[in-house]
């Protein structure tokens, strides 16, 4: 097997959850393509009947605010974007191998999935790992209740929480 064009954990960190799905911005994928975002989209356009809107849709503006928060990137500025950016389902990444047809585009492609395949698995992979402590908590008495707990806890999502940045004017502890 050769080596991959792309890193499949460039890939991954690229995936994100929207609406319930997993998609690909297409500033990501243009990225992944190398090409520039304006010619990924002008290429989706010429070709629309190919992506109804289970494999893409637009962002909204609360959508992006959100994904910049998270992925720590800067606030659109001067020679940033006029529209919003487009998602792509799994289904959606798949069609534009239908539309942009370099060696490029293959190979990206072919990460692009392997990459969902995984995050498939792992999904997976952790609904197994519910079940199963939910059959043994059934199965254990009330000893164990405590050690349940912290499994669960621990396959939680953690939440950052973050103290807010600047001066409180109300805060009564100033001398």
């Amino acid at each position: 097997m050769t080596n991959p064009i792309i890193p499949s954990e460039r890939v991954e960190r690229a995936i994100y959850f929207i609406r319930g799905q997993k998609v690909m911005r297409d500033s990501d994928l243009a990225a992944l393509y190398g090409v520039e975002t304006k010619a990924l989209n002008r290429a989706i356009k010429r070709n629309i009947e190919r992506f109804p809107k289970d494999f893409m849709f637009q962002l909204t503006e609360k959508e992006v605010k959100s994904l910049r928060y998270n992925s720590g990137t800067s606030k659109k500025g001067r020679g940033g974007r006029r529209y919003l950016p487009y998602a792509f389902t799994e289904q959606g990444v798949a069609m534009l191998s239908s539309v942009l047809r370099s060696p490029r585009a293959i190979q990206v492609n072919i990460a692009i999935m392997r990459a969902f395949v995984r995050i498939r698995e792992m999904l997976s992979t952790h609904k197994e790992w519910v079940r199963k402590l939910d059959q043994m908590e059934k199965k254990y008495d009330v000893q164990f209740k405590v050690v349940f707990e912290a499994l669960r806890k621990l396959m939680r999502p953690q939440k950052e929480e973050r103290r807010p940045i600047g001066f409180d004017a109300g805060d009564e502890n100033v001398s």
